[in-house]
């Protein structure tokens, strides 16, 4: 996501029914946020102001256990196998929902739903985007990550040049048409918005 001139505000809200542990990853050449991953418990929020041009991405992390004397541990979705509540540059282990340069991704599989709305931003289209349909409850058994807790992306989970359009990717474009379901799927998927802040929801209102 590209935060603008003046830098933006993000604001990352959890009303998922239980716990998770975002994850935050500064592109190269941006410096980190003030955390590269934290715990958020279910209703609350939390705010991060971005340097000017700030880029990076943003991910739900699940079923997480950390050892609270040394904030040692894994967690079972997001992973960034960093083995701490700090992600510390680490990216998240497929599959994840990602946010990042203001669109919401697909093409690593799908953990959590996911919404972004810009605020106060003008020019481009300014539209929120995300995946509010809960994917894992209708993932391909091939495509399932243990109980259900996730689902990969083809690409992911054959190991096979599947990261175009395929009828697994067209799967998850049914259900989230606003989110990127493969490599290069721009055309639907991406949006601006010049000087936005923006609010990140994981498990909007309608999925509860």
């Amino acid at each position: 996501m590209n935060a603008g001139i003046q830098g933006a505000t993000f604001t990352v809200v959890n009303r998922c029914q239980s716990t998770i542990w975002p994850g935050i990853l500064a592109n190269a050449g941006s410096q980190p946020l003030d955390s590269t991953g934290f715990e958020l418990p279910s209703g609350e929020t939390r705010t991060f102001q971005a340097p000017p041009s700030w880029s990076g991405r943003f991910w739900g992390r699940t079923g997480c256990q950390f050892d609270p004397s040394t904030n040692q541990g894994t967690c079972l979705t997001g992973d960034c196998g960093s083995n701490q509540i700090e992600c510390n540059g680490q990216n998240a282990k497929p599959p994840a929902t990602l946010q990042d340069y203001y669109d919401v991704s697909l093409v690593d599989g799908y953990n959590l739903p996911i919404v972004v709305e810009p605020m106060g931003g003008s020019g481009g289209t300014c539209s929120s985007t995300g995946c509010v349909t809960d994917l894992n409850r209708r993932c391909p058994s091939e495509l399932r990550v243990g109980s259900g807790a996730a689902c990969n992306s083809a690409c992911e989970a054959f190991g096979t040049p599947e990261c175009k359009p395929s009828r697994y990717s067209e799967m998850f474009k049914s259900a989230c048409p606003r989110a990127y379901s493969y490599a290069y799927d721009d055309a639907s998927s991406t949006f601006t918005c010049s000087g936005a802040d923006y609010m990140i929801t994981f498990c909007p209102s309608s999925t509860r």
